[in-house]
């Protein structure tokens, strides 16, 4: 497996690669935002490891970038910024995984192997249901010709029911997806932000996008409430 390394703390960014060879991993190393960019975009690699703040641009601007280009290779967040808002930036900017400093080794080999396992597939540049659309590249929701403000936690979580749109999914399946592995809150805060996105995108427009499947979770309808 090919991992591709970006982090100016070059004591860190050594203790990974030296790791990583230990388990017979081929190991690249940058140490700002700018070559790492060219790196991961350019060149093949099964997972991208990314410190948040680096010089040139900082990790979110080269998840996003990639992501804006069509690059789906898995990112995984390694970092010493451990705030809620943080991870979820980080996710909502297009990372996969997110890992705080210190780490556990094994945790940290372990969710590259996951990463790997679930590869690149391409996604769609722009996700459809109905006359509801997200561009998750330019960060943009539109219901028909009119835009809609969202969150960034409203906005991860309508991504992620317009990739599951016509499926029922569960509070645990948008939890894990949408607040990551490291949430310990209450799964109720889900019921709080579907109110939240019925009031943004189907409310004003008389539409019914998000059904609750009584007992099972929510579905977003395929065309898209209207």
């Amino acid at each position: 497996m090919r991992v591709l390394v970006v982090d100016d703390d070059r004591g860190v960014a050594e203790t990974v690669r030296r790791m990583l060879l230990a388990e017979a991993w081929v190991v690249d190393v940058v140490h700002d935002g700018i070559t790492g960019l060219e790196r991961a975009t350019t060149d093949r690699f099964d997972v991208v490891v990314l410190d948040i703040m680096m010089p040139g641009l900082n990790g979110y601007e080269v998840v996003r970038r990639m992501r804006s280009v069509g690059n789906w290779t898995p990112v995984l967040m390694l970092t010493a910024k451990d705030g809620e808002y943080d991870q979820a930036d980080a996710l909502d900017f297009g990372a996969d995984d997110y890992l705080t400093k210190p780490f556990s080794f094994v945790v940290f080999v372990a969710r590259l192997r996951a990463l790997a396992r679930r590869g690149a597939p391409e996604r769609p540049s722009i996700l459809h249901a109905g006359s509801l659309t997200l561009d998750p590249s330019a960060h943009v929701v539109r219901r028909a010709d009119v835009e809609v403000s969202l969150t960034p936690r409203e906005f991860g979580m309508l991504e992620f029911l317009m990739r599951h749109k016509g499926e029922v999914v569960t509070k645990a399946e948008i939890l894990d997806s949408v607040w990551d592995i490291n949430y310990r809150g209450d799964e109720n805060v889900v019921e709080v932000y579907v109110s939240y996105l019925r009031r943004r995108i189907d409310t004003p427009f008389g539409c019914k996008a998000i059904e609750t499947v009584r007992g099972v979770g929510y579905r977003l309808a395929t065309d898209g409430g209207g």
